[in-house]
Order: structure tokens, then C-alpha cells, then sequence
């Protein structure tokens, strides 16, 4: 699989990784050997970034991949995690005991005693606007806890922010084929800053693999079931923002797409290919709930050019299905 450097950290990493929210929670039940099992399949199928946070399973997500990595000391793999969800969201908690607390449990969890990429995770706007923010990291970086620091943004507006920032390694932002308004502005921002873009929800929460219909059920402590409001969390996390009845259909669009390209790819495939195909994108980080999974996932960074039918047809769905229910909005 190819490898880019991941903005200014100076590592290479895999164009496809691993997110781990689903090995911690809030997409069902994951069993411990499951977990491990996805992290072992990814791993021996070219994955070298693992994505996680502080909150994913209240630290088991951390330790799952801590204990994964630990095992595999020589494999050059790259794990960054986030912090700041633990707090209520409001810029009075996100000050320097707070970052300090919250790196130390995450450094316990992941079994490092620096961690090689911490991001804060969707922080308030006045957060990331404010210099103070960045004057912490920056002692955390001198003094060894983190090698290097990124932001999580929900809103290009974040992203632009955060990547006028000099020692900003790395944003990571929801960018797919029914979000795309990150391509016009902040993939290019960043590309010229040296900053990395990790791209986060490249399937929709799943709709993008075209497997659901309007008669899908999800379980109840799944974000599909229980954030479709965006009463839990920010609504563009699930489903990307957009109404579930029209992302359906939008998907059969896709997927018919993909049948008529004459590709030898499943429609999830396509779907993380054309992201870590964008200019400026570092890595792509679908999750996984089991092994197969996790194999298609990976083998989507084998994917060869895509044909520019393909790509013209993917940008006129976005434009005529989706662009007014998402693109102002995020």
C-alpha cells in the first residue's frame, strides 16, 4: 500500500488506516478478540495508522490498540489518539491540567510514555482560534509527552483556522463523496502548509457501502440509532449530516455508479479509494467491526486510478442529492 508522509509529524503512513471508534463503543457490541482480530487483519494487510481516542469505550479503544502495538514492536505503525470529549464542551475546560490529565491517562492506556499524535477532538471554535491553545502543546511537545499535535475539526471553518497554526501537524475532518466541501478549500490550505489531512467518515456511517435500505435497524447503543438528531453529538458524525431516506437512495446511486465504472471494486471500495485519491489527503481512516471488514477496507488502498466517468458522476450525485442538505451547514 502507498504511504505519505502525515503532514508535519514526518511519518509515513499507510493511505488507508484504522479507525477504532468501533472497537470502543457506539456502534454496538465488539468483543475483545474481535477487536484484536481487526487490528491483526488490518495490519497484515498494509495498515500502519491506527486513529483512536479517550473516549472510544471510556479508554478501551486506547488500550485494545496500545496492547496491539506493544506486540508488534518493530512494525512502524503510527497511533494518534484525541482528547477533550471527557470534559464538558465549553473553552473553560480545555487549559493545561486538563490537557496534562487527560494525555497521562491516554499515555497509561496506550502503554507509551509519548504519544505520537494527540488531536484535539471537535473542540468549541474559540478553542482552536485561541493562542493559548497552542502555547500548551507546544510545552507538551518540549517536554516528550506528545511528538506531535493535531486538531479534529466538525466545519472547514475550524480547519482553515487550525491550519494557519505552525506547529499544527495534522487536521482531521469528515470528507466522502456526500461531503466534499473540505476539497475546495482545506485540502489545498493544507497541502500548501505542510499540514496532514486525516479523513474521517469516508462511508457515511456505512451508507456509502450501499448495504442499507430504509427498512435497515441498528442497534440501540449505536450512533445510527441514537444521534440521528445530533442530540448525543454533533449530527454530521452520523450519516454525514444528511437525511437518512436520502442518503438510501443516494447510495444506490453510488453504488450503481460503481457497477457501470467497470471497476472490480465493491462500492465501499470506490468510496475510500476516491478519498485517499483527493491531492492533500494523507490517510483515510474507515473503521471495522470484523476481519472482513477490515481485509476490504485495507485492499481499497490497492485501488488503481479512478476513471474520470466515475469521478464526474460521483461530484454530479453530491451536487443534485446531497450539497443542500451539507454543504453550508459544515
Amino acid at each position: 500500500m502507498e504511504h505519505r508522509t502525515l503532514g508535519r509529524t514526518g511519518r509515513e503512513v499507510s493511505v488507508v488506516g484504522l479507525g477504532t471508534w468501533q472497537l470502543g463503543a457506539d456502534w454496538g457490541d465488539v468483543s475483545e478478540a474481535d477487536a484484536m482480530a481487526v487490528l491483526e487483519a488490518s495490519a497484515e494487510a498494509g495498515v500502519t495508522f491506527f486513529d483512536t481516542a479517550d473516549v472510544y469505550g471510556d479508554g478501551r479503544s486506547e488500550q485494545l490498540v496500545g496492547r496491539f502495538v506493544a506486540a508488534h514492536p518493530d512494525a512502524g505503525f503510527t497511533v494518534a489518539t484525541k482528547m477533550g470529549r471527557r470534559a464538558e464542551q465549553v473553552p473553560a475546560s480545555y487549559v493545561e491540567p486538563s490537557f496534562r490529565d487527560w494525555l497521562d491517562r491516554s499515555r497509561r492506556n496506550l502503554g507509551v510514555d509519548t504519544i505520537d499524535l494527540v488531536q484535539l477532538h471537535c473542540p468549541p471554535s474559540e478553542v482552536i482560534d485561541d493562542d493559548a491553545t497552542y502555547d500548551v502543546l507546544d510545552r507538551l511537545v518540549d517536554e516528550g509527552v506528545v511528538a506531535a499535535y493535531g486538531v479534529s475539526v466538525e466545519t472547514a471553518a475550524q480547519a482553515l483556522s487550525a491550519i494557519t497554526r505552525p506547529h499544527v501537524a495534522s487536521v482531521q475532518i469528515i470528507l466522502n463523496a456526500f461531503r466534499m466541501k473540505p476539497l475546495a478549500e482545506v485540502l489545498p490550505a493544507a497541502a500548501s502548509a505542510g499540514v496532514g489531512i486525516i479523513a474521517r467518515v469516508p462511508l457515511a456511517s456505512g451508507l456509502l457501502s450501499g448495504k442499507y435500505d430504509l427498512d435497515t435497524t441498528f442497534a440501540a447503543d449505536d450512533h445510527r440509532t441514537y444521534n440521528r438528531d445530533g442530540s448525543a453529538f454533533d449530527v454530521g458524525e452520523t450519516f454525514s449530516g444528511v437525511d437518512y431516506a436520502t442518503g438510501v437512495e443516494a447510495a444506490r446511486e453510488f453504488s450503481a455508479l460503481v457497477a457501470s465504472s467497470g471497476m472490480d471494486v465493491t462500492p465501499a471500495q470506490a468510496a475510500i479509494a476516491w478519498i485517499w485519491q483527493q491531492p492533500g489527503v494523507s490517510t483515510v481512516i474507515p473503521g471495522a467491526r470484523n476481519v472482513d471488514q477490515a481485509q476490504a477496507n485495507a485492499a481499497a488502498g490497492l485501488v488503481g486510478e479512478l476513471p474520470t466517468s466515475f469521478l464526474d458522476g460521483v461530484a454530479q450525485l453530491y451536487d443534485r442529492r446531497i450539497r443542500e442538505q451539507v454543504h453550508a451547514r459544515w
